[in-house]
């Protein structure tokens, strides 16, 4: 829906008139805006017993400084208490208008289905309490990395109360789940970041999971992305146009692609982001050369792909010929697999013909290149 929409119908007037003809109210999502801190607002943590993830919860928040609060006798306390961080205690028992922006639990302490109860016993008296564009996180262990079918059984249960809570929190709030594999508490930074702060806006019911990894160069948390080229197809408007605009503000250089017919509007939504454009017909026989030697020659190949082009016949499969069929998955998957395709023969052959040329002399690889 368009902000003019929303702007209407959320404001008094237009709210009232919406309201009596059952028009949808669609919430205004907190939006991540560069310098922005985290996340705005106090964050609760609470933790089973046992729990693996305590103090890598509590270094990101420490160092984002987030105002946390957690109950006195949470083992994860202890791991708040060493940061320097504004640690404050919640009693679920005592009455109050205490909100939170955000509500994280550490479950990889749960062993069986009978201990999911520490579930029950943190966010029943919480959820309420989740103000607009919350978050809800729980994280837990990969199932297939428990020794014991009970905790087995417990940690694949987390993901089916994530995605009921999902459904439950209102206004704009998220639930996900982080399975954390054993080892790889020390990696759940980056992860833990997204899912509180407001870059995850629409993102709901989600799994990440978080294994063990390689070690990568530090990132510029306010620019992921710099350095990164990344090519969006569809991008002369709508969803391709936002995602290309997502990415430039992530810092990465953009190359949109649309088709001959849009080239103007693609050109409107690159040159503002500083982007590139491609103009051509994925579905076209010569697109995988021309788009793979585009990226090549101008950008020294590609880091990121979204294939966001793609259209829409909406028949049943009763009612639907072949020729709409095949347009559809020419479009939507066929065309996209023939340019990965391409390019990857492209990237074995320049390796191949490095490889050749470091074993041989010199003058040979001068013939080789003439």
């Amino acid at each position: 829906m368009s902000d003019t929409y929303s702007q209407l119908v959320n404001n008094p007037v237009g709210g009232f008139v919406a309201k009596n003809l059952g028009l949808p109210r669609p919430v205004e999502l907190d939006r991540y805006e560069p310098g922005a801190p985290l996340i705005d607002g106090r964050v609760l943590v609470g933790a089973a017993p046992g729990g693996r993830c305590g103090e890598a919860v509590a270094a990101v928040l420490a160092e984002a400084g987030t105002p946390v609060d957690s109950r006195l006798d949470d083992e994860v306390r202890e791991a708040l208490g060493t940061a320097s961080i504004d640690a404050g205690i919640w009693n679920d028992e005592a009455p109050g208008a205490q909100r939170w922006k955000a509500l994280v639990f550490d479950a990889t302490g749960i062993p069986s289905s009978a201990r999911l109860r520490e579930l029950w016993s943190f966010f029943h008296p919480a959820i309420r309490r989740l103000e607009p564009s919350g978050r809800l996180i729980v994280i837990g262990s990969p199932p297939g990395d428990c020794d014991d079918p009970a905790e087995a059984t417990a940690q694949r249960a987390l993901e089916g109360f994530v995605r009921s809570a999902g459904k439950e929190v209102r206004y704009g709030a998220t639930a996900q789940l982080l399975q954390v594999a054993p080892g790889a508490e020390g990696r759940l930074g980056s992860s833990l970041r997204f899912f509180l702060s407001p870059r995850s806006a629409y993102v709901s019911g989600q799994v990440a999971r978080i294994g063990a990894g390689r070690d990568v160069p530090a990132v510029d948390r306010d620019l992921p992305l710099h350095g990164k080229v990344a090519l969006v197809t569809g991008a002369s408007r709508g969803i391709g146009s936002a995602i290309a605009n997502v990415l430039a503000r992530d810092g990465a250089h953009v190359v949109g692609l649309d088709v001959p017919a849009l080239a103007d509007d693609l050109e409107r939504v690159v040159e503002p982001i500083g982007g590139s454009a491609i103009v051509a017909d994925i579905t076209a026989a010569d697109a995988p050369e021309t788009i793979c030697d585009a990226l090549e020659r101008e950008h020294g190949g590609v880091d990121i792909v979204v294939h966001n082009a793609g259209v829409t016949r909406d028949k049943t499969l009763g009612g639907m010929d072949a020729e709409r069929w095949d347009m559809l998955m020419e479009i939507n998957l066929t065309s996209e697999e023939r340019i990965k395709l391409v390019y990857r023969i492209k990237i074995d052959v320049d390796n191949k013909r490095h490889e050749l040329k470091s074993n041989m002399p010199a003058d040979a690889e001068l013939l080789m290149e003439n």
